[in-house]
């Protein structure tokens, strides 16, 4: 049922028409001012006698008409942004809100994992989360809602003057627990275990994301609090024994077969590809299209060796780890600095070629999420000690799952450090739109012939390259390989390179 209203300026002749609606739950408001010494304002007939007018109240003083209004509990639809990087669908991790839960701008709404990295989603509106699209595991798409959310009212600020209105009601569940107007970061799933176990959230220190709380942290508070270890699954007590039965004399005592009978209960399970694995499937197609080349060397490292064994107390005063990894890494930079076409990559029409002026070399990553790249850009200007901090960076975030899009992104080299899982030789397959990339096998100790033509102990490595053979040659690949070599089994070298 809706009414509708004329209020009428006489000598102005200006008219405002109100709609009043009783099927929306919203806030209707209009400051009504008229000219000087105006003296005539009626109503006209309502349209609908069921509209009552004695809410209705207008102000006959001051100086113009203007009108404003604001609008109390809109729903809108928060919907999942341009990630960036072609990225088109991401897979829902972990959501940090509920339904009826009240949020503010820049509050956590849910953890989303893409082909690149795990981003976390924050809200860009103030209001009560009213629809949740997705469930975990679930995939959802950019520019598709994530959720609804009912935002606040924002009024036009006005004079104060009497005003139409009609009441709107706002209904508020605060679900998040504060801390002196800081809201404490935890999940559904976090805090129903804390209610459970009757702990306050504000006396749990948390080791997550922004001071989240986990759930490891939870169970860590109550075994301090318990001084108990929880168990991961009840203790199953054996079956008591059978007694013995005494047989007969002269009745020879006969073993029975022991067969313990084994049932099988496991079944097949079909689970989705998605997070890194559906990257991985998208990766490696991609790469079928590029013609492989192969090329393998050993290296001699035992100068280095020495060489990181000297420096590492110095880097760890600095604060920073120093493994081999760094040396590789600026080796394989002064080397495309010979060799650009390594470090270049080409269109899929294969028609142009781009030569990339900065050296930003991904490291292929193990981590519990699967495998990753993180990418230490422009190396080409870092020393051997920034690009280790750099490393030291990644690792660390790596390990927590909190590497970003823009360290995943914008790779033009690749190295794989293979040799720190197992194994000698590999074939490395390259990560389009790159044209190289290197596998590095473990450092072994092996007998190796010195000049005198005596046994000497060396520590050697072995690494296999790849190459995208449309534009790179036989040739090329080895000369850049020698070079990289040469750096690395006389660390001294690079020193005459280095800017």
């Amino acid at each position: 049922m809706a009414a509708l209203w004329t209020v009428r300026n006489v000598l102005g002749s200006v008219s405002v028409r109100l709609r009043f609606g009783t099927s929306r739950t919203a806030l209707r408001q209009v400051c009504v001012h008229h000219y000087r010494r105006c003296s005539s304002t009626h109503f006209t007939k309502p349209e609908y006698p069921a509209f009552n007018k004695s809410s209705l109240r207008i102000s006959t003083q001051s100086r113009f008409f203007r009108s404003s209004t604001a609008v109390n509990g809109q729903v809108v639809q928060f919907k999942l942004s341009d990630i960036g990087e072609g990225i088109t669908e991401v897979h829902v991790k972990e959501w940090y809100v509920n339904v009826g839960d009240t949020v503010s701008q820049f509050d956590s709404i849910c953890e989303v994992q893409s082909d690149k990295a795990s981003v976390t989603i924050t809200s860009r509106y103030d209001g009560v989360i009213r629809k949740i699209y997705y469930s975990v595991d679930d995939t959802a798409y950019v520019g598709k809602p994530l959720v609804d959310i009912e935002t606040e009212a924002v009024r036009a600020v006005v004079p104060e003057q009497d005003v139409v209105e009609a009441p709107a009601v706002l209904n508020e569940e605060h679900t998040h627990q504060e801390i002196k107007g800081q809201k404490i970061l935890a999940t559904p799933a976090v805090r129903r275990l804390a209610m459970e176990n009757n702990i306050k959230l504000s006396e749990v220190v948390g080791t997550g994301k922004d001071e989240r709380i986990l759930k490891e942290d939870i169970l860590n508070y109550l075994a301090k609090q318990t001084g108990a270890i929880l168990p991961l699954s009840p203790e199953i007590s054996p079956p008591p024994p059978e007694p013995i039965l005494s047989k007969p004399k002269g009745i020879p005592s006969v073993s029975k077969p022991i067969t313990p009978t084994l049932e099988f209960t496991e079944k097949d399970r079909t689970e989705p590809v998605k997070g890194i694995q559906k990257a991985m499937v998208k990766t490696m197609s991609a790469a079928l299209k590029i013609p492989h080349f192969g090329y393998n060397e050993e290296v001699n490292l035992t100068r280095l060796v020495k060489l990181r064994k000297e420096l590492k107390a110095v880097t760890e005063e600095r604060g920073i780890k120093l493994s081999y990894m760094p040396f590789f890494l600026k080796a394989a930079s002064l080397g495309l600095l010979r060799h650009p076409i390594l470090n270049a990559s080409l269109d899929e029409n294969c028609q142009f070629i781009t030569y990339k002026a900065s050296h930003n070399i991904g490291i292929a990553m193990d981590t519990q999420q699967g495998l990753i790249v993180p990418v230490v850009k422009n190396i080409q200007v870092l020393s051997v000690f920034e690009v280790a901090a750099e490393l030291n960076r990644l690792q660390t975030l790596g390990s927590a799952n909190q590497l970003g899009t823009n360290d995943l992104t914008g790779g033009t080299f690749t190295l794989s450090n293979i040799g720190s899982i197992g194994g000698t030789y590999a074939k490395p397959v390259i990560l389009s739109p790159e044209v190289a990339i290197g596998a590095l096998g473990k450092i072994q100790v092996l007998p190796r012939f010195n000049d005198k033509d005596e046994v000497i102990k060396a520590h050697i490595m072995n690494v296999s390259w790849s190459a995208d053979h449309r534009i790179i040659d036989g040739a090329t690949m080895a000369r850049f390989s020698n070079l990289w070599k040469s750096y690395l089994e006389n660390p001294a070298s690079m020193l005459l390179d280095l800017k």
